[in-house]
């Protein structure tokens, strides 16, 4: 089940949101929202929920046990059992496929494996599960010692499916301590509304162009093509994301919960450090607390800052999928940001050139990371670079460009701050709480209900008029 389905729209959400505020209080409340979880996770995976539940069960045992033996030899054992057991469940859902066809292509050889579907929200719960048994055992946060708790941080279904990665940090406090208000509910509706509407009516329209140009077999690709293919997928991936992340911290609002932000208009970006600290916010940092940092992070010579930083991006990169033209695309970041940092002459650059050209380096960068197939990613790279021998355009071309110049100028400002920027005016135009400006703040929640409510109406349309309805991040 995704967030943008019917079936969730209307038929789960509503009962979720009524049962869980007839609930007398927080201890029934959190038992019904993981009861929901839990469902909605089966919805998608039925075979693998018991999975999810064995991989938390695992984490916190060894959680207790770090805590009961802290300082001694079982309580590194446990952290090194956690750290395996989380490890290995992914490598073998997500991984081992790729390594046994490697392998055999390598060697000659034929190994076979049985044809596992990647379950799920894999490597987000994965990464949730990890950092909290990290964490304990760095003396960090404390110990969970409620089960069903513990799982109602592992199975959040708001974030389950596409994140942000959550640290047990983040909620800690909110399992056993937090409000859950109408007045919160509603500003999680909105939020909510406002990455639907990114969703289903930017995301979904531009990558169905994005397919148009790139779904088929490249014969014919022309530089244009390629171009505004990669382009419209830069849109699709950002609006895809970003909605979904929108929607996870207002659906997190509405049952009193308070997720960190993973987006930060990257398209602004004025380098591609930059644009990183703006980007899936909560994966950046999670690679910094547990590998960047740990390898030593930039207080070691040059070499070994290559080193760590090359690491780190080969692991972003792979985790992304198990591809090798993921890799390429965690490498080349890699290096990218190496440059950066190595090239003094990158800084001399103006301010509004690099910023075009930090644009021009991650819409290439998403051709790497669209093309699994290698061949075809050959073909498109080709193409953008104006090798491909089909020439700069076609009519086909202009055809599509001009049917969707008004789609590509809405999307474009949706990546600005615009947008952002309208709605903070209008809310302090409306007051700070203050009791005359309550009729104001009336005025405030009327609009955005309206605009929210509108919103809804052209996202149900346009879900029940088209078939078209992925979601990038769903089994990463």
């Amino acid at each position: 089940m995704v967030f943008s389905s019917l079936y969730f729209l209307y038929a789960f959400l509503p009962i979720c949101i009524i049962v869980y505020f007839l609930c007398p209080n927080l201890r029934a409340k959190n038992t019904a929202l993981t009861l929901f979880s839990l469902f909605f996770y089966a919805w998608g995976e039925p075979k693998w929920i018991i999975m999810m539940i064995l991989v938390a069960l695992v984490n916190f045992i060894c959680g207790l046990i770090i805590e009961r033996y802290r300082g001694q030899w079982p309580a590194t054992f446990a952290l090194v059992l956690a750290c395996a057991a989380c490890l290995a469940n992914l490598g073998v859902f997500k991984y081992a496929g790729f390594f046994v066809e490697n392998i055999n292509a390598l060697f000659g050889s034929h190994f076979d494996l049985p044809n596992l579907v990647m379950p799920i929200g894999i490597s987000f719960y994965t990464f949730q599960t990890l950092s909290y048994t990290i964490d304990v055992y760095r003396d960090e946060v404390k110990v969970q010692r409620n089960f069903m708790d513990f799982t109602l941080f592992v199975s959040l279904f708001p974030q389950l499916i596409a994140g942000p990665i959550l640290r047990y940090s983040d909620l800690a406090e909110q399992l056993s301590r937090r409000k859950t208000t109408v007045r919160g509910a509603f500003y999680g509706l909105i939020r909510f509304c406002c990455g639907l509407g990114k969703k289903v009516l930017i995301a979904n329209y531009v990558g169905d162009v994005a397919t148009s140009l790139l779904g088929g077999t490249l014969a014919t690709l022309t530089t244009g093509d390629a171009w505004l293919g990669v382009l419209m997928y830069s849109f699709q991936i950002y609006f895809d994301f970003s909605g979904y992340s929108d929607m996870a911290i207002g659906l997190g609002r509405i049952f009193g919960f308070s997720y960190p932000e993973n987006f930060n208009l990257p398209y602004l970006s004025g380098s591609i450090t930059e644009f990183w600290r703006r980007w899936h916010i909560s994966l950046g940092s999670f690679f910094r607390d547990y590998v960047y940092i740990p390898l030593g992070g930039n207080r070691v010579s040059r070499g070994k800052h290559i080193r760590n930083i090359l690491i780190v991006w080969f692991l972003t990169g792979f985790w992304h999928g198990a591809s090798w033209n993921f890799i390429f695309w965690g490498l080349y970041y890699g290096l990218l940001l190496l440059i950066e940092k190595y090239v003094p002459q990158v800084d001399r650059i103006p301010k509004v050139l690099r910023h075009v050209l930090t644009l021009l380096l991650v819409v290439f960068g998403w051709a790497l990371f669209y093309f699994t197939d290698l061949s075809k990613l050959g073909t498109c790279l080709a193409a953008m670079l104006g090798f491909s021998g089909n020439g700069f355009a076609s009519i086909s071309t202009k055809t599509y460009f001009l049917n969707n110049l008004p789609l590509m100028l809405v999307a474009a400002l949706g990546c600005t701050g615009i947008p952002r920027t309208v709605h903070r005016i209008f809310a302090r135009l409306c007051g700070s709480g203050r009791s005359r400006y309550k009729r104001r703040e009336k005025l405030y929640a009327s609009v955005m209900f309206a605009l929210s409510f509108a919103v809804l109406l052209l996202c149900t349309a346009s879900l029940v008029g088209s078939s078209y309805n992925p979601f990038l991040y769903f089994r990463f």
